[in-house]
């Protein structure tokens, strides 16, 4: 009963956001932005609907995942409103396509437990996509890390990272700590290939982003799968080894390292010029922001989603900023917490691989944006421009929900 009425009053505050946040649009225009109005409102139907849905028909598990995911696309899309109006109306229809996923794969996915045993497809799957992008891709923003089907473009790692996680959860179930020797490390020897391909070929595609990423979500589950802290440094080891060689056979990863230790080296060069305009955007809101549409977010380039955080932080401050943070890491947490109420291993797995990737997709982005690392162009899950992003976020949320309800 208490964890309904959380509910209920974080769904109350949802609305309150969402209904503000579009009002001010509205109201930033002469005459009044009726259109804006509307879609806030939209915007909390769906929100509450899909709500309802779960909560009426399906009662166990875990609601605050839809309503936290809820929160950060309404800033998201109101962000992106603010930005440019027709890419706002294209994420609401993929938000719209995301709750879908969301709630179908809640109807229709069976018990998560007897997906285990498909591992031949998950691993066929992986290997389809983790080329994908190389061999049919184009680039776009110095990363070939797009594949377009006419006017319709996806990122294949975005899906490519699902079945990573449910591969490496399918095999590593089985992971038996009592052998010994060379019987121990066989368990480890076809996961490890399958993930040094996937990294390579990420790296060849210049998706820096997404290859940190899966390397996080590889040492998680690994450790996870294993209890072996001597595994996880040791990839930690051949991460920094590869990430070595990296620098000094790839060009485009040398720009990244360079930019990251000195932006200020050329402020208008290739690279430099968004970094630096990113943190003078942050630097200009302040702790407090500028005010929603009173900033110049314009100046940074793809503010729509790689920097759609710096955008945030230049209207509504730091202290949002950080919020939205805060939102992250209360996804993070009701998302990891599921791995503790299942008795299932591969459930355990696949609950700390979506959680991480979430996590480590929010921190990397962020981390660049504030030159902590080398920037990698990733978008920011549910607040940031893309479809793909959107619908596989949405999807892993559906799984997480029936991780949930089976614990």
């Amino acid at each position: 009963m208490k964890m309904r009425k959380d509910e209920r009053k974080l769904l109350i505050l949802t609305y309150i956001l969402c209904i503000g946040l579009f009002s001010n649009l509205a109201i930033l225009s002469d005459p009044i932005d009726k259109k804006a109005l509307i879609i806030g409102g939209a915007l909390c139907l769906v929100i509450g609907y899909s709500h309802f849905v779960i909560r009426r028909f399906y009662p166990d598990g875990d609601k605050f995942l839809l309503i936290f995911a809820g929160i950060l696309s309404v800033i998201g899309i109101a962000m992106l409103y603010r930005l440019e109006t027709s890419l706002a109306i294209k994420q609401i229809v993929w938000f719209i396509v995301g709750i879908i996923v969301y709630i179908l794969t809640v109807v229709i996915v069976p018990n998560i437990r007897s997906f285990a045993k498909y591992k031949t497809i998950y691993l066929v799957a992986t290997l389809i996509f983790a080329p994908m992008a190389l061999l049919l891709g184009k680039e776009l923003n110095g990363a070939k890390n797009w594949v377009f089907l006419g006017q319709f473009g996806f990122q294949p790692s975005e899906f490519g990272k699902i079945f990573l996680v449910i591969y490496l959860a399918s095999v590593l179930k089985d992971f038996d700590n009592t052998k010994k020797g060379f019987e121990h490390i066989k368990q480890l020897i076809q996961p490890a290939i399958v993930v040094m391909i996937f990294l390579g070929c990420l790296v060849l595609q210049r998706d820096l982003g997404s290859a940190l990423i899966f390397f996080g979500i590889s040492v998680s589950v690994l450790y996870i799968a294993t209890s072996k802290k001597k595994y996880a440094f040791t990839c930690l080891g051949l991460f920094a080894l590869g990430s070595s060689i990296a620098y000094k056979l790839f060009p485009h990863v040398r720009t990244r390292v360079d930019i990251w230790r000195n932006p200020w080296a050329d402020p208008n060069g290739y690279g430099y010029y968004q970094v630096t305009q990113g943190l003078y955007s942050i630097s200009s809101g302040g702790m407090l922001g500028s005010g929603l549409g009173q900033g110049y977010p314009g100046f940074v380039p793809v503010k729509e989603s790689d920097y759609i955080f710096a955008a945030i932080c230049e209207e509504f401050g730091i202290i949002f900023g950080i919020g939205i943070l805060i939102i992250f890491f209360l996804l993070f947490y009701r998302a990891i917490r599921i791995a503790f109420v299942t008795d299932d291993k591969f459930s355990q797995l696949v609950a700390v691989g979506f959680s991480i990737m979430i996590a480590c997709q929010a921190l990397v982005i962020v981390g660049g944006i504030f030159a902590v690392i080398p920037l990698t162009g990733i978008t920011l899950p549910f607040v940031s421009y893309g479809g793909s992003s959107m619908v596989t976020m949405f999807f892993t949320l559906g799984l997480l929900q029936k991780v949930s309800e089976e614990g």
